[in-house]
């Protein structure tokens, strides 16, 4: 299409397609056209799905018209009922250079027991309870109990939830079975020609969800993962080449915008073909190698890693200040210079983590849920814990928090706070950790020092590291049924 008449077509489409969606299924007659037109009805169709992990799913139907030359109506029906209609892209793959869309309307005026009742008032109507009572009369109220007015004026009112069957004449103007967009364009040659339409959607969704088994020595894992699919978009999508982005994608907020066996050898190794993974701009893309059906109010489950004998840690981790929403994170209160109280909280849970490496996934891994389990003596597998994760591409390590331990147990207080300076803070704590088990057992001890940016420790009886400008972490050895004293001196000094 030559680059003046491209600009022609987009902007009278882009302002039809405005009224279109303002106006509803209006009437032809708003632009002066034959009521009698037809409509053209797709001879088949194809279709391909990309679901974001943020709620949006991107719609590609590609179907195959008889279009007559002149004008011409074409329906897409079965369209999702939360569509954008702002989104809608129209193609005519066949001729593109000899269509000129007039006008675009999304119809989502579907039936259903309110809207025929709202059609059919002051008609008569005939209702059937679930008692087999018949009452024929005319309809007076639809909205919440059924009033029915027979011919020599008696009202009868009928509970909602005691109606069996409605009968009505016929199916009034305006109502329609399905979502529908429906087009009003211009063909200069007649015959099939293929159109495809892109559409963005709400009611769509996906998630990971990881299934990951402990081995019972806690060195290892087997991890499954799998993509959690949901469909309340209003439409199933029969066969579709489904797509799956994950990924932080900027949109902008949208008011009311929702969200047969195998027969063949090759049909059968097509679906036994892992899940393909690459990369698509800065996301992640995860392709099924078959189509796909997704029902509408359905969750549709496909499995898309497994690894078995991964290398594992279990640990234990002591955060005396309650830092639960994220290892190294913590919030403090009060003043933190001069406040004795400040920073003294003391927690007794002892944390218990799971670390792997994706490497040895050999995956990347989208956010989502994970649920730990291990196996009893008995070969029962038990759910032992569950934790999220972020987006985690491969060479990264997954850090999850499993629970709290039984056996271990901390204790931590202040033994000193003393004032030399004006300007300077001396503190002391003390941290007990006792061992319950039959074992020995490391716990690792995480201490924020975040009164000053300044702080040197004076004394300690343990080594330590730092892990970063506020943190310190110690790594003390509990022996089997025992138990071990930390103790600590730190100074603050400000100018």
């Amino acid at each position: 299409m030559k680059p003046a008449r491209m600009q022609k077509f987009f902007l009278l489409a882009a302002m039809l397609t405005l009224l279109g969606v303002a106006c509803g299924g209006g009437s032809n007659s708003d632009l002066g056209l034959s009521l009698q037109t037809p409509r053209a009805e797709a001879a088949e169709n194809n279709l391909s799905l990309t679901v974001y992990n943020t709620g949006t799913a991107l719609v590609r139907d590609l179907r195959r018209f008889t279009f007559v030359e002149g004008l011409n109506v074409i329906s897409f029906r079965d369209v999702a009922a939360s569509m954008d209609p702002t989104s809608v892209l129209f193609k005519n793959l066949t001729n593109p250079e000899g269509t000129t869309v007039l006008e675009q309307n999304y119809e989502y005026d579907l039936v259903g027991v309110t809207s025929l009742l709202e059609k059919y008032l002051d008609e008569i109507i005939k209702v059937v309870t679930k008692d087999g009572t018949e009452y024929t009369g005319t309809l007076l109220s639809g909205r919440g109990d059924i009033i029915l007015q027979s011919k020599n004026g008696e009202v009868t009112v009928i509970k909602i939830d005691g109606v069996q069957d409605f009968s009505f004449p016929e199916l009034p103007n305006g109502l329609i079975v399905k979502p529908t967009l429906v087009w009003r364009l211009l063909a200069d040659a007649a015959g099939e020609q293929d159109v495809e339409i892109t559409y963005l959607t709400g009611g769509l969704s996906w998630q990971a969800d990881y299934v990951v088994l402990l081995a019972a020595d806690d060195g290892s894992i087997d991890l499954d993962g799998w993509i959690t699919l949901n469909n309340s978009s209003g439409t199933s999508f029969p066969d579709a080449q489904l797509k799956l982005i994950a990924g932080d994608l900027q949109r902008l907020p949208q008011p009311g915008f929702a969200a047969a066996d195998l027969v063949f050898e090759e049909e059968f190794l097509r679906a036994q073909a892992p899940v393909e993974q690459r990369e698509f701009f800065e996301y992640r893309l995860y392709e099924i190698p078959r189509p796909v059906t997704v029902r509408d109010q359905e969750t549709k489950q496909i499995e898309f890693v497994s690894s078995t004998g991964v290398a594992a840690e279990k640990f234990f981790v002591y955060d005396g200040l309650q830092c639960r929403f994220g290892y190294w994170y913590c919030n403090f209160y009060g003043s933190p210079r001069t406040d004795p109280s400040y920073g003294i909280a003391s927690n007794e849970k002892i944390m218990v983590m799971l670390e792997f490496d994706t490497d040895e996934v050999d995956a990347d891994l989208p956010r989502g849920r994970v649920r730990i389990y291990q196996e009893d003596i008995d070969g029962a597998a038990l759910l032992i814990g569950e934790d999220s994760i972020n987006h985690t591409p491969k060479g990264e390590s997954i850090r999850l928090y499993v629970g709290d331990s039984f056996d271990v147990v901390g204790e931590r207080i202040q033994t000193d706070y003393r004032l030399p300076s004006s300007k300077s803070i001396i503190e002391t704590f003390e941290i007990t950790l006792r061992n319950h088990k039959d074992e020995d057992v490391e716990v690792r001890v995480v201490e924020h020092l975040s009164r000053w940016s300044e702080w040197r420790i004076l004394e300690s009886n343990a080594d330590y590291v730092k892990l970063n400008s506020s943190t310190i972490e110690f790594r003390i050895l509990i022996p089997e049924n025992g138990e071990k004293v930390l103790t600590y001196t730190v100074r603050y000094d400000w100018k």
